[in-house]
């Protein structure tokens, strides 16, 4: 028993010690090029996925924020952060608005495909 709880605090501290290290800021400038790039390739899928959104896409993508945070951009509950409830670190610092949906949506197709696939497993387990 007694090595378990060894274990497990010393995990605690291997995983802080990583979050912390993950949460920096990197002061490398080809670091902040590449996150740029990113940004700048988020913002041109969203806009190209923001024309093509369909009504139902629209309405399950609204039913998520509901659930998840009333539709509040400042909604907050631990790690998660905003209107979609999405992990603090996927934000990169930035919490406005634009940047909150950006991100969802960048989320929401990557993991299940469209806004729909995210509400069905929503439905199914409670969280996306």
């Amino acid at each position: 028993m007694h090595s378990n709880k060894a274990f497990i605090s010393l995990l605690s501290v291997v995983t802080l010690f990583a979050a912390i290290l993950f949460l920096l800021p990197q002061n490398n400038a080809s670091a902040n090029t590449r996150h740029r790039q990113n940004i700048v390739h988020i913002h041109r899928h969203h806009r190209r996925q923001h024309n093509n959104l369909s009504a139902a896409n629209a309405a399950a993508k609204r039913f998520i924020a509901i659930r998840e945070s009333g539709g509040s951009y400042n909604a907050s509950n631990g790690t998660c952060y905003g209107k979609y409830q999405l992990s603090i670190a996927s934000y990169h610092g930035n919490y406005s608005a634009r940047n909150q949906e950006l991100t969802a949506d960048h989320y929401a197709n990557s993991r299940y495909g469209s806004w729909l696939g995210a509400k069905n497993f929503w439905l199914s387990h409670g969280w996306y």
